[in-house]
């Protein structure tokens, strides 16, 4: 008797399992629970790098509060790459592929618990041995395909675990090296680690699952964006609580509401997963997410940088505090449409929307105390025009193919 494909018997519980890779053409196939289990546990990651970032610029530390967040959020988004691409290849949800992840979580909650020293005093040790034991687990997973597997795959395999292994010495530098050095070692390694799945992959692609994949960073996407609504929350309890600055803090607030539920809209306006055809496509995409999850999770510090300095708690100008809001939302516009929308737009119109946009939103910064309410109904008109220029497109090739088909 054949056994059969992991993904037919996905969910039942099987101690063991040999694991083969998933088929990119399965049918159906979406975020399973345990990876919306392993997400939860990036919430925490991406709060503490948030609320570091917004310490660091409510006290004018700009310079080495963006490096910190940078540094930080590499770390964060790095480690929900390398379990992501992997288990949409080979998850097989049998008793040891559970175990093994529910490891790399405890690993991901020792990160985050190290964030806060990594940031203000360089000390790296907790955030390492974090990314030790996520790594580890990670191994494991590779070498168990490993030998589940023949030929090109099985040397792709105990290539990403070799390289993964490697990696992770590396990073021992953190550890090692003075203060002034270890920003240029993590861009070293941050270089190097995105490597490894391009040589990995060199003769062979893994099973991937372009929906499954699309889907999971949909999911990051709105993980990152839950923690800029929680920014906003503060905004509005602020607004109640500080009575003496309701006028001022409530534009906040409302600016701030739009500028999220707008980047909701603009990322999940086109269905990405048509483009992911092959590694080339996908690894841009996937790479360039950095900047999109990194620029949606700073709003949210950036809305509540405007909040310490409308109540007088932050020691920045209006304008700087205006800046950290209208910067990483402009960012996040022009990093989507980059990376994500203009594969899918068509026209000139269409294709200029949300770079122009995001200078609008630049332009924002110089508006005062009003910049993030002005901010918010400029993401706001994108929306509207976006929408528009659509339906007006999709209408009009309705016309045309009526037309050809009399």
């Amino acid at each position: 008797m054949s056994e059969p494909s992991p993904g037919a018997s996905h969910g039942s519980g099987h101690v063991l399992r040999r694991m083969t890779a998933r088929g990119r053409d399965e049918a159906h196939r979406t975020a399973t629970p345990l990876e919306l289990f392993f997400d939860l546990c990036f919430v925490v990651a991406v709060a503490q790098a948030g609320r570091q970032l917004v310490h660091a610029l409510a006290e004018g530390h700009q310079g080495t509060g963006l490096i910190g967040y940078l540094m930080m959020f590499f770390a964060i988004w790095w480690a929900w790459v390398n379990f992501s691409w992997f288990s949409s290849a080979y998850d097989t949800d049998d008793v040891l592929y559970r175990v093994v992840t529910l490891v790399q979580m405890a690993g991901v909650l020792i990160l985050a618990a190290g964030i806060p020293r990594a940031f203000e005093h360089g000390e790296f040790t907790v955030v390492w041995f974090g990314y030790l034991v996520m790594r580890l687990a990670l191994v494991t997973q590779w070498l168990r395909a490993a030998r589940s597997c023949a030929g090109e795959e099985r040397r792709t395999a105990l290539l990403y675990a070799v390289g993964v292994s490697l990696c992770q010495v590396g990073w021992l530098g953190l550890l090692l090296l003075p203060q002034h050095a270890k920003p240029w070692l993590f861009l070293v390694m941050a270089v190097v680690e995105m490597s490894v799945p391009a040589i990995a992959e060199h003769r062979h692609t893994t099973g991937w699952h372009p929906h499954h994949i699309a889907e999971r960073y949909g999911l990051f996407t709105i993980i990152v964006l839950g923690e800029t609504v929680s920014a906003a929350t503060v905004a509005v309890q602020s607004a109640v609580d500080e009575h003496e600055a309701l006028g001022t803090l409530l534009p906040i607030a409302g600016g701030g509401l739009l500028i999220i539920f707008a980047a909701y809209w603009i990322y999940f306006a086109v269905p990405i997963h048509l483009h992911l055809a092959s590694n080339r496509q996908a690894f841009l995409w996937g790479y360039g997410h950095y900047l999109v999850f990194g620029s949606a999770a700073a709003i949210g510090a950036g809305i509540e940088v405007a909040i310490e300095e409308a109540v007088g708690k932050a020691h920045i100008s209006t304008f700087a505090a205006s800046g950290a809001v209208t910067v990483a939302t402009a960012l996040f516009m022009f990093s989507v449409w980059l990376i994500h929308s203009r594969h899918h737009k068509r026209g000139l119109a269409q294709q200029l929307i949300l770079p122009v946009s995001a200078v609008l939103v630049l332009a924002c910064t110089f508006a005062g105390h009003a910049a993030v309410l002005l901010a918010g109904v400029v993401a706001t008109a994108t929306v509207a025009v976006g929408v528009t220029l659509t339906s007006r497109r999709a209408a009009a090739e309705r016309t045309t193919d009526t037309a050809e088909g009399k």
